[in-house]
């Protein structure tokens, strides 16, 4: 007698889907506080595209984080105003350093 049983595959993909996420942010976060590759600009963009997903799920670390990347390092109006939303909404959720950031922005 065969018994069906899900495959691995199926399984699987919800943690490999899972997973990059955390990573990306923690990478991007670790980028930024180093003391020695926090002050580079390729860093700095680089850490931005990596917390752009898990700031657009909703994951009050990475909007704050990319808030504040967006307010203080881009050039264009349309990235600040941007950046300052991403600081609300992390401020909403209760994120101390967005408060702190929208408070020295707003200013």
């Amino acid at each position: 007698m065969k018994f069906r049983s899900v495959s691995p595959a199926v399984t699987d993909t919800l943690q490999t889907v899972t997973a990059p996420k955390r990573f990306s942010l923690k990478v991007a976060l670790w980028l930024l506080d180093s003391p020695r590759l926090g002050h580079s600009a390729n860093v700095k963009h680089f850490a931005g595209r990596l917390l752009k997903q898990p700031a657009r799920e909703g994951v009050v670390a990475a909007q704050s984080r990319l808030g504040q990347l967006m307010c203080r390092e881009c050039g264009s109006a349309r990235d600040r105003r941007i950046g300052h939303d991403l600081l609300r909404q992390a401020a909403r959720a209760g994120d101390v350093r967005a408060q702190r950031e929208l408070r020295q922005v707003e200013d």
